[in-house]
């Protein structure tokens, strides 16, 4: 059997049924990381002796009927902006060194050690976690697992080629303007950016409250059990919010019949969308309304939001290389590099008049969910394109925010946003569609992502086999 096909809920229940332990189901994840690593580069590290030894006593616990929690023995990864305890975390930089003790995880992190899970590695990310495609100066170029000449996308491309490829089931990310759904769409796995503060996050982002972290799975089963798992507050994030009202693995259930849906496909004309992008997601859409759903075409009322998403990002960036010497500035990818300079140009007045957008969209998008339950929408208009370049050859954009219009508006108003894969372009690349809830609403969201995958609409295209 290959273990590496199953999700995390599957895993849990043989390793309860007695069916297989935790150090195959390590072991199988090791190597199929080890093989995939060469061709689509989704690591910075694996963390093999750490992995079976965490696996080994995982075997133990189930063998004495006394799991240690939701996770116990699962494979699970970890970005590489998500502080991991002993090992570097360096963020894609050339710019951090691996000296120090690395004695504190991040809060996810720390939840997911508590409920015994076993950490395969840290998955690769572009430098800090900048741009909407995965490359940096330090670890390269991280590509698709259905075309390895094309983009894992990005923040989070290594953490979604990982699942998609079978190197664990879970991943966490980290999305500041579509960094956990740019890539999953892009590799054909689920993603899910929760409300702003469900995950704690420790260090704070330098892009402040626009960065979210959250599940990469191959199900939405599989992200609401880690949901359950990382939720919830944590004494060193301020911003966090107190405990979920319930457990979002038992929200699942109930389906999507009654459900008020606004399937916007180009933001009121504001997004050319590929029609193969187009075609798959209108078929998902009608198999919401097929589910007893109520389908409405309708656009919420914003315009693209982009300059005050580029002053709240590029300020960001600023202040994370403020103080870098000349030397370290020159270590720096050029792109993040540049956007650093117009950064540092901005000011307070500027900073604050984008936080007025911002404002105000939230206020429009809190009214557009008074009408309806869920926004619908292509994740990302376009499929994977070219490995190592920020944006498509030919593009009349500069930068990555050009082609992901429907993900980073949603950081902006710090509502729950998932993609789910609906099926393939005609080159057989992954279609992502995007589900949208107000805030504090992960279960409308997982809910529907569920509904979906139970029902075959959900369409998770199978990589080549490697």
């Amino acid at each position: 059997m290959q273990l590496t096909d199953l999700t995390a809920v599957q895993l849990l229940d043989g390793y309860r049924k007695g069916e297989f332990s935790p150090v195959e189901a390590t072991g199988q994840a090791l190597e199929r990381a080890r093989r995939i690593q060469p061709e689509v580069n989704a690591f910075v590290r694996l963390t093999e002796q750490d992995a079976l030894a965490r696996a080994r006593e995982s075997a133990e616990r189930w063998r004495r009927g006394e799991p240690m929690g939701l996770l116990d023995g699962v494979p699970v990864t970890v970005k590489d902006l998500l502080l991991m305890r002993g090992h570097p975390t360096l963020r894609g930089s050339k710019t951090l060194s691996e000296q120090g003790s690395w004695a504190e995880d991040a809060p996810s992190v720390a939840r997911l050690r508590e409920h015994g899970a076993v950490f395969l590695g840290k998955t690769t990310s572009p430098e800090f976690g900048w741009k909407g495609v995965t490359d940096c100066p330090l670890t390269g170029v991280t590509r698709n697992p259905h075309d390895p000449s094309r983009t894992a996308g990005g923040s989070s491309g290594g953490s979604a080629a990982a699942v998609a490829l079978g190197a664990g089931p879970l991943s966490l990310g980290t999305d500041g303007g579509g960094s956990i759904r740019i890539p999953a769409a892009f590799c054909g796995i689920f993603g899910l950016k929760p409300t702003y503060g469900r995950v704690p996050i420790y260090p704070a982002s330098p892009f402040g409250t626009l960065s979210h972290t959250g599940p990469m799975t191959r199900d939405a089963a599989d992200a609401a059990l880690l949901l359950d798992v990382v939720a919830g507050p944590d004494a060193r994030d301020w911003s966090g919010l107190p405990p979920a009202p319930g457990s979002f693995t038992e929200g699942l259930r109930g389906g999507v019949r009654g459900l008020r849906v606004a399937y916007s496909p180009s933001l009121g004309g504001q997004v050319a969308v590929q029609p193969a992008v187009a075609a798959a997601v209108r078929r998902a859409v009608a198999s919401l309304a097929g589910l007893g759903a109520y389908v409405e075409e309708s656009d919420p009322d914003f315009s693209d939001p982009v300059e005050a998403f580029h002053t709240l990002w590029f300020s960001g960036a600023a202040r994370l290389t403020q103080r870098f010497s000349p030397h370290r500035r020159q270590l720096l990818d050029p792109g993040l590099r540049e956007i650093c300079t117009q950064g540092a140009r901005m000011s307070a007045l500027d900073y604050l008049a984008a936080v007025d957008v911002r404002m105000d969209l939230g206020r429009r998008m809190g009214r557009f969910h008074e009408r309806y339950d869920l926004l619908v929408t292509p994740t990302v208009p376009v499929a994977a394109f070219e490995a190592g370049v920020e944006v498509p050859r030919g593009s009349a954009h500069r930068r990555w925010t050009g082609w992901t219009p429907f993900t980073y508006p949603f950081n902006l108003t710090q509502q729950p946003a998932a993609t789910v894969p609906v099926g393939t372009d005609g080159d057989g690349l992954p279609v992502g569609m995007q589900l949208v809830a107000a805030r504090h609403r992960d279960d409308l969201v997982l809910r529907a992502a569920h509904a979906l995958y139970e029902s075959g609409a959900a369409l998770a295209p199978r990589p080549p086999s490697r």
